[in-house]
């Protein structure tokens, strides 16, 4: 499968976790392809909705895992997050986020009073009633919405958990706003990688575990959208109405013969 499959595309753009990591576990394989990737010298970038992290961390952790990672083959939501803010001119955001998330927005005050932005991502249990209200206070007081991204659940061994999509969507509801999406699968964030990886759209594949956000976001892009059975994916999925170019058992199929 490794020159057949490898053969439509010549780049690729990879999510991280469900495709080579689950929470801190590494996807069997995972690693091998990636470097695998770059022996043969097929360029990719990792795009990933994570907001847990800034890119330092994530790198670090990646780094950590076995996979061979650079930072500038690295984008995630946060980042793309704080470089909108960055150039909207924001002076001030309320960071639905965790403190780590939080250091890639250097340069931007914390402001839980009179924020320009409320920035939601991913904040665990600590998505609390009062943070909550405080980020609808602020929206109502005219602050933007920003979206990491609406996923709605993300799998770890401990199970399916809630997602920033069902916050986001209860912000948007009760203040009658729609969110600034800056995640996949928002045209813009596709955009900057994939200018960044500099390739033809038809000779482009996204590899992910989400067939609405990584699959129908690819193909939307005109790229192609290869879907792996790790992570999020669900049977039910394949019953959508959204087709992958290919499915995958995991993204070891790449290199298995």
């Amino acid at each position: 499968m490794l020159t057949e499959l490898l053969s439509t595309v010549d780049g690729l753009l990879i999510d991280i976790d469900g495709v080579l990591t689950l929470g801190e576990e590494v996807i069997p394989g995972a690693p091998e392809v990636i470097e695998t990737l770059r022996a043969r010298k097929i360029p990719f970038r990792f795009m990933t909705n994570t907001t847990i992290y800034c890119r330092y961390t994530l790198l670090d952790r990646l780094q950590a895992l076995g996979f061979p990672a650079t930072l500038d083959e690295l984008y995630t939501a946060t980042y793309v997050a704080a470089r909108y803010l960055k150039e909207q001119n924001a002076q001030s955001y309320f960071p639905l986020l965790l403190p780590d998330a939080q250091l890639e927005f250097a340069g931007i005050d914390v402001d839980e009073e009179a924020p320009e932005y409320v920035v939601v991502g991913d904040l665990g249990a600590s998505f609390t009633f009062a943070r909550l209200n405080r980020a609808f206070r602020a929206l109502l007081n005219g602050a933007k919405l920003v979206a990491l991204h609406k996923k709605r659940h993300w799998r770890t061994p401990d199970g399916l958990f809630l997602d920033a999509g069902p916050f986001v969507m209860a912000l948007e509801y009760a203040t009658e706003t729609n969110a600034i999406v800056v995640g996949k699968p928002s045209e813009a964030y596709f955009r900057m990688v994939l200018d960044d990886l500099g390739l033809p759209l038809e000779r482009v594949a996204m590899i992910g575990d989400d067939i609405e956000i990584d699959v129908r976001g690819a193909r939307r892009m005109g790229i192609q959208g290869w879907l792996v059975k790790t992570g999020r994916f669900r049977k039910e999925d394949l019953g959508r109405g959204i087709w992958p170019d290919h499915v995958l058992e995991s993204i070891a199929d790449l290199i298995r013969e």
